[in-house]
């Protein structure tokens, strides 16, 4: 009995083409979508300086051979590095991921797409400065923000109803195939070069997730985004210069993703590609934290504020009852010791009991040093962490997409201290509550690498719509160079 294989080449899937299509000609219309977008924008390079202060991140940026400088390469913000845009896209990606602080995307699959300015930025000023160097008109910051808020609608309309964390892989996939997908419009593909592009980067092997959970959690869940968005502009070059495509990347039998790696399901969407994500991203404005633990902090330093009011200690606190939803279970319930920052910033118990402590939560607070003080462990011992069904079901409403966690203290005496947050405070329906305390955010992070007429020049620009828009990207880039 003789068998055989249909060798015809397929049409491409329509998952991928509806990605190209989307990236190479869909026009955005929302006025909101580019207001969130400069918002997003000014956190996003904050976090990235901010991180600049961890030499735990600072070592792996540069060159990948030292000394090298690429003639019209693109400049890495906060440093004085010139790359070629792979190199680049991997320092910006892993600078802005690396405290766990810049925006975040909630739903069947989560992840931050922020991550995918590291492409963006590093391609548009790369793109920039060539076209300068040769008597050519550069990217403007109005094709960065369009490039935004698109690769934030590929990897969150994706991620709305496909969970790739429940079959072990890392959300990062999603950053690699957005990336790819924005970087080939920047980059002037055309359609069948994009459609190639973006097979490219479902046919890689795609990351574990198991440096973000126990007992491997490590350093890599920091720039595993950085490594995402840079091999995007690998596989992008990689299709303008001609390389071949896969059609049937995903759906081929037996050797397509599906198979391989989803378990044999195919995709799912709830909706068609706009603008919906950018315009319902959430901020992390507060506490450099996973995003399932920001409404817990919220409560959390409620009730240190409660205590120190009257004059409770934290040692008198009898048990500690964490209410929460099923995400917030899977990924940071951890019990045990924990060996590292990162495995601390993935620690719901741990990023409870820094606040009811000491009355705040900051990326240092993750630090060796601080994490030596006993009572820390002693508190995350008292906390339970148990699902409540209906936080679990208003995270998943597309009309709420609510993260809640109600926060319950009792004490030797019976004393009970309870706090409930449903939307953290850089949720859409405290966006007027949170904007002005991003642009805080962003001031202070300026502040830790620029002198005052620096910041000030950046701050004029960021802040003006019109202005910062028609801003050759080269020349937004270069305020940030050191």
């Amino acid at each position: 009995m003789s068998s055989y294989t249909n060798n015809g080449r397929p049409a491409p899937d329509k998952v991928i083409t509806d990605i190209a299509d989307y990236a190479l000609s869909y026009e955005i219309r929302s006025d909101l979508a580019y207001t969130t977008a400069r918002c997003c924008l000014m956190d996003t390079l904050g976090c990235g300086l901010e991180a600049l202060e961890y030499p735990a991140c600072t070592k792996l940026l540069g060159p990948v051979v030292p000394g090298t400088v690429v003639p019209n390469g693109a400049r890495v913000p906060g440093t004085s590095y010139q790359l070629d845009p792979v190199q680049a896209a991997f320092n910006i990606g892993a600078m802005i991921r690396w405290l766990d602080f810049n925006d975040t995307w909630l739903a069947a699959e989560w992840g931050h797409p922020s991550d995918n300015l590291g492409g963006i930025l590093a391609t548009a000023d790369w793109l920039s400065r060539t076209a300068v160097a040769e008597g050519r008109p550069p990217l403007t910051m109005r094709d960065v923000l369009t490039a935004m808020i698109k690769a934030h609608e590929i990897q969150g309309c994706i991620a709305l109803e496909n969970s790739f964390n429940k079959v072990g892989l890392d959300h990062v996939v999603l950053v690699k195939v957005a990336s790819t997908a924005v970087v080939s419009q920047l980059l002037g593909l055309t359609r069948e070069q994009a459609i190639a592009a973006i097979s490219l980067a479902w046919v890689d092997g795609q990351s574990l997730r198991t440096y973000r959970h126990a007992p491997n959690t490590g350093s890599r869940k920091s720039w595993a985004a950085g490594d995402a968005t840079s091999r995007a502009v690998r596989l992008a070059l990689m299709a303008r210069a001609g390389e071949m495509g896969y059609p049937s990347a995903l759906t081929a039998r037996t050797w397509g993703f599906y198979d391989v790696s989803f378990r044999g399901q195919e995709f799912k969407f709830q909706r068609t590609y706009d603008s919906y994500v950018m315009e319902n991203v959430l901020f992390k404005i507060s506490y450099p934290a996973e995003f399932h633990a920001q409404t817990a902090v919220e409560a959390a330093m409620s009730v240190h504020k409660r205590l120190i009011c009257l004059h409770r200690p934290v040692e008198e606190i009898r048990k500690i009852t964490l209410r929460t939803h099923e995400a917030c279970l899977r990924i940071i319930d951890k019990k045990g010791p924990l060996a590292n920052p990162a495995d601390r910033d993935h620690c719901v118990q741990y990023m409870v009991a820094i606040p009811l402590l000491f009355g705040r939560l900051t990326a240092a607070d993750y630090e060796d040093d601080v994490a030596a003080d006993s009572r820390i462990d002693a508190l995350r011992a008292k906390v339970e962490c148990v699902e409540e069904p209906a936080y679990t079901a208003d995270y998943h409403d597309p009309e709420k997409r609510s993260i809640a966690n109600s926060l319950r203290v009792e004490m030797n005496d019976g004393t009970v201290f309870e706090e409930t947050v449903e939307y953290p405070i850089g949720h859409r329906r405290r966006r007027e509550e949170g904007l002005p305390l991003l642009v805080e955010k962003f001031k202070t992070n300026l502040h830790r690498r620029y002198n005052e007429e620096r910041q000030q020049r950046i701050l004029d620009v960021s802040l003006d719509p019109q202005r910062l828009e028609s801003m050759p990207v080269d020349g937004y880039v270069d305020l940030y160079v050191v």
